[in-house]
């Protein structure tokens, strides 16, 4: 469920972005009681996410109807029909390039959540997100995994405990770098701990956490890892994760998988506003299509 106060902000962030002042292009050529309809379609194959938050930029701007044929999740060919909208031509236009970008962005991440999702389909691991995010946007990539049926890790720092490379470094260690989690965070925090070799597995085990991370290592030393474990922590695999190598990693037997190509490095899919008309004088009640 996303925070809509939330979304509003970024939104309204967006539309200052892009409108500071006026949109002189569409203002010095429309006038401001033209009424038009257009279409949203699909110029992709791909699973869609984002369609309430596209509708919320027009609801924002006002004087513009959103009718969706499409839910988040459901997965599109090319020259799909997904929304008509009708209203307002001058707020359709100012909202277009706002409300495609969003979309675009969440699509493409619900897109290749998905086929990750799809490769690891009844091996018993599940895909997890990053903080990787694009910086102020990380709830709606976040949700866009879900969408495209990942599972969310930590969204920010007050999230979890989670000790990497530097935070066992400046603690000289893991054990002490546990140690002292344990003393300063609240029992009900987990702790996760990153581990490059199997000796800081051991290190980790013997630590207590909770969450061992194996980080950038190859399948055979995960599935050791894994196996020295023995279900007395659970398991993340992270690091070099692409489509290629996600379904023999999740044969190692780890719980999680955890990829920041989701959210940090995603393909925007393919989405236009086309067929814009214009209505007649006539047709001043924004009517739906």
């Amino acid at each position: 469920m996303m925070n809509y106060l939330v979304i509003d902000e970024i939104i309204r962030n967006a539309l200052n972005e892009d409108i500071p002042s006026e949109d002189i292009s569409t203002n010095s050529v429309i006038g401001e009681d033209s009424i038009c309809r257009a279409e949203l379609l699909s110029k992709d194959t791909g699973v869609l996410a984002g369609l309430d938050v596209f509708k919320r930029v027009f609801d924002l701007l006002g004087g513009v109807e959103v009718e969706l044929f499409k839910s988040d999740g459901d997965r599109v060919e090319p020259k799909v029909i997904i929304a008509k909208l009708s209203g307002s031509t001058r707020n359709i236009l100012k909202g277009e390039r706002t409300a495609l970008n969003i979309l675009q962005r969440m699509s493409g991440i619900a897109t290749v959540t998905r086929a990750y999702c799809d490769a690891i389909e009844g091996t018993g691991a599940k895909l997890l997100d990053t903080r990787k995010t694009m910086p102020g946007l990380r709830i709606l990539d976040k949700y866009a995994v879900t969408v495209g049926g990942g599972c969310n890790h930590r969204f920010n720092l007050s999230d979890g405990v989670m000790l990497k490379d530097n935070h066992i470094s400046a603690a000289g260690g893991i054990i002490p770098a546990v140690a002292a989690a344990r003393r300063n965070c609240s029992f009900v925090r987990k702790i996760e701990v990153e581990t490059e070799s199997i000796d800081m597995v051991m290190q980790a085990l013997e630590a207590g956490a909770d969450i061992i991370m194996l980080d950038n290592m190859d399948v055979e030393t995960m599935k050791k890892a894994v196996g020295i474990i023995g279900g007395r922590a659970i398991t993340e695999a992270s690091g070099n994760v692409t489509l290629e190598t996600i379904k023999a990693i999740a044969e190692s037997g780890v719980d999680y998988i955890s990829s920041g190509s989701l959210t940090h490095s995603v393909k925007a899919m393919d989405i236009s506003l086309k067929n814009l008309v214009l209505l007649p004088a006539a047709a001043r009640q924004y009517q739906k299509l």
